[in-house]
C-alpha cells in the first residue's frame, strides 16, 4: 500500500462545491450563472475556518468574487447552565427526547426567540415548554376560541366578506396590526432576521388573544347573528387564516392545521397546503398608525391602571370615578371608551398634575454622597425633607435632558451641570445631585392610587361614594350568581328564579332587582323555595341565596 503524494485537503473539494456540483467548466454553464453566487449558506461558527473560509478563498481565486450573497453563522447549543454538551460531562440532550414531547414546531420556535442565531443557546426542555406555551399555546387557545364558537353558529366565512362588515375600533386595530407585522416580517427576511421577526410575531399573538379576543369575546355570544358578531368572526377568521401563512416558515406543523380547517375545509379552489400557497401581501389600505400608536397608550394604562388597583386592594368589579394619566398624548373617545371599560372607572382624562395626588420622601444615598460631602449631610438630608417638590421637579427636567441637551448645557454651563438633577449651595459649598444620589419614595395621598413606568404615571380616585359601592356589590352578585349557575349546571340560556336573604347595602341591590334581567332571573321565589342554596360574601355582606331553574 503507498500514500498517494497528490493528496489536498479535504476541505479544498468543499470549497469547490458551488461550481464542482455542476461539472462546471466543462458542462452545465447555464445552470451555473443561474444560481452562482448562491443567496445564503449557514453553518455553525466553528466552520468559519473549514467552509465558509474554503470558499470565499477558492471562489475568490477563480471568479473574483465570493459564493453567496448572505453568511449565517450559529452559534452553539450549549447545556441549560452554558456548559458545552458533551458525552463525559453527560450533559448531552437527546433530540428524540424533546421532539417526541413538545414537537419540532416548538423546538424550532425556541431557538429562533432565545437569542439571535450567531449567539450561543442554552438548550433545556422546560425551556421548550415555556417558548410553546408562550406562543404555541397562545395561538392554539385563539384559534379554539374562534373553532368552538363557529362551530356552534355554523359559521362560513365564504358566504360573507370583511369589506362589508362594520368593523368597531378593535377589528380595525387588530387588522392594521396584522399588516403591519406582515410588513414587518416580510422586509425583516429579506435581511434574515429571523429572531426580530418571531418575537413580532410572537408580541402580535398575545395582543390577539389577551385584548382583541378578550374584549370581544361578548361579541360572539348570543343566538343571534348581528352585524357586530359578524364583523367579529370575518376579522378573527382573517386574521388567523393569514396568521397561517405567515407563520409557516417558523411553525410548518401548526400552520398547515390551522389552514387546512379553516381554509381547505371550507374553500375547495383553495391550495391543498398551506406551503402552496403565497406569502401575505401587506395590505397598506388596512394600517392605521395613529390607532395603533393609541391603543399602544392604552394597554400601558390599562397595565399601570390593574397595578395601582392591586395596590390598594380594590377590586376589578367595583367602579371607580376616575383615572388620570399624565402622559404626553391624549386618547380619542372610543380609546378612552376601552380604557374606562377595562379598568371599571367613569371617567378617564389627562393630568398635568399627576404629582398633586402624590407626595414624595427624599433621602441622601450615602454611598454615593458620603465620600463627596460627609460633613454635610445632615443639612443635605433636612434640606431634601424640606424641599422634596423642588427636588422631583429637578429630575424631571435632568429626565428631558436628550431633548434640550443643547439649551440645558447653555444654561447650566458645564458638563457637569447638565448631569446634575439638582444643584443648591450649603454653608458656601454647592451641591450638585443626581438622581444615583437620592433614595425616592413615592406615597399615595388619601384617597387615591398610583403607578409609574418612568414615563407615564396613572392615578386612580379611590374614594367610593354610596352609589359606587352599590353598584361594586351589584357587580359581585352577578358575577357569583352566574358562577351558582354553573355549578349547578344550568345552561346558559336557562332562566331561573331566586330567593335571598340578605342585610345592609346588598339587600337593597336584591331588593332594587335591577340585574336580575343580566342572570337571566325572571321572578322572585316565595319562601325560600327548593332549588341549589348558597351562602356568599359580597364584598363583606352576607347573602344567603338560592336558584331553580324555570322548567319549561
Amino acid at each position: 500500500m503507498e500514500r498517494t503524494p497528490e493528496v489536498l485537503d479535504c476541505w479544498f473539494d468543499s470549497g469547490s462545491m458551488p461550481f464542482a456540483q455542476w461539472h462546471y467548466p466543462f458542462e452545465n454553464k447555464e445552470i451555473f450563472d443561474e444560481v452562482f453566487p448562491a443567496d445564503f449558506i449557514s453553518e455553525a461558527v466553528d466552520q468559519t475556518r473549514g467552509w465558509f473560509y474554503t470558499l470565499l478563498a477558492i471562489n475568490t481565486i477563480l471568479f473574483g468574487r465570493a459564493p453567496f450573497k448572505n453568511c449565517i453563522v450559529l452559534g452553539h447549543v450549549n447545556d441549560k447552565d452554558g456548559i458545552k454538551m458533551s458525552k463525559h460531562k453527560g450533559n448531552v440532550v437527546d433530540p428524540w427526547s424533546v421532539l417526541d414531547k413538545q414537537g419540532a414546531d416548538a423546538t424550532r420556535w425556541y431557538f429562533y426567540t432565545a437569542s439571535a442565531p450567531w449567539l450561543p443557546s442554552r438548550f433545556a426542555a422546560e425551556n421548550v415548554s415555556e417558548s410553546q406555551r408562550k406562543f404555541m399555546g397562545t395561538l392554539w387557545n385563539t384559534y379554539a376560541f374562534y373553532v368552538l364558537y363557529a362551530e356552534i353558529d355554523k359559521f362560513d366565512p365564504t358566504k360573507h366578506k370583511l369589506e362589508d362588515c362594520k368593523l368597531n375600533i378593535l377589528d380595525r386595530w387588530i387588522l392594521s396590526g396584522l399588516n403591519s407585522l406582515i410588513d414587518f416580517v416580510d422586509k425583516g427576511l429579506e435581511q434574515y432576521k429571523i429572531t426580530e421577526t418571531s418575537r413580532a410575531i410572537e408580541e402580535f399573538c398575545d395582543n390577539l388573544s389577551n385584548w382583541y379576543v378578550r374584549r370581544s369575546r361578548e361579541r360572539f355570544w348570543g343566538s343571534e347573528m348581528t352585524k357586530s358578531k359578524e364583523a367579529a368572526y370575518m376579522t378573527l377568521y382573517t386574521v388567523l387564516s393569514t396568521l397561517s401563512r405567515l407563520i409557516a416558515p417558523y411553525v410548518p406543523f401548526m400552520a398547515e392545521s390551522i389552514y387546512q380547517n379553516l381554509v381547505v375545509n371550507f374553500d375547495p379552489t383553495a391550495p391543498e397546503s398551506v406551503h402552496l400557497t403565497s406569502f401575505p401581501n401587506c395590505d397598506e389600505s388596512r394600517i392605521d398608525r395613529a390607532l395603533e400608536t393609541g391603543m399602544n397608550n392604552v394597554l400601558k394604562l390599562v397595565v399601570l391602571g390593574r397595578a395601582a388597583r392591586n395596590k390598594s386592594n380594590l377590586k376589578n368589579r367595583q367602579p371607580l370615578s376616575k383615572l388620570m394619566y399624565n402622559g404626553r398624548w391624549e386618547l380619542t373617545e372610543e380609546l378612552k371608551q376601552l380604557v374606562e371599560d377595562e379598568l371599571n372607572v367613569k371617567e378617564v382624562q389627562p393630568s398635568s398634575d399627576s404629582d398633586g395626588y402624590i407626595s414624595y420622601e427624599i433621602k441622601p444615598q450615602l454611598r454615593t454622597l458620603g465620600p463627596k460631602y460627609g460633613p454635610l449631610l445632615g443639612k443635605i438630608k433636612a434640606l431634601l425633607a424640606e424641599r422634596p417638590a423642588d427636588v422631583i421637579e429637578a429630575i424631571k427636567k435632568r429626565k428631558a435632558i436628550d431633548e434640550i441637551k443643547d439649551e440645558y448645557r447653555e444654561i447650566r454651563g458645564t458638563e457637569q451641570d447638565v448631569k446634575s438633577a439638582f444643584v443648591c449651595e450649603i454653608d458656601g459649598t454647592q451641591i450638585v445631585l443626581s438622581e444615583e444620589d437620592l433614595l425616592i419614595t413615592a406615597k399615595n395621598k388619601e384617597g387615591f392610587s398610583s403607578e409609574s413606568d418612568g414615563e407615564t404615571t396613572v392615578v386612580l380616585d379611590t374614594s367610593l361614594t354610596e352609589d359606587l359601592v352599590l353598584e361594586g356589590i351589584e357587580r359581585e352578585l352577578v358575577s357569583k350568581v352566574q358562577n351558582m349557575r354553573k355549578e349547578a349546571g344550568f345552561e346558559v340560556t336557562d332562566h331561573i328564579l331566586l330567593n335571598y336573604s340578605a342585610e345592609g347595602m346588598a339587600k337593597q341591590v336584591l331588593d332594587d332587582a335591577k340585574f336580575f334581567a343580566d342572570v337571566l332571573c325572571d321572578g322572585i321565589v316565595e319562601n325560600g323555595g327548593d332549588g341549589f342554596r348558597k351562602e356568599l360574601d359580597v364584598n363583606g355582606h352576607k347573602v344567603i341565596v338560592t336558584i331553580k331553574k324555570i322548567e319549561k
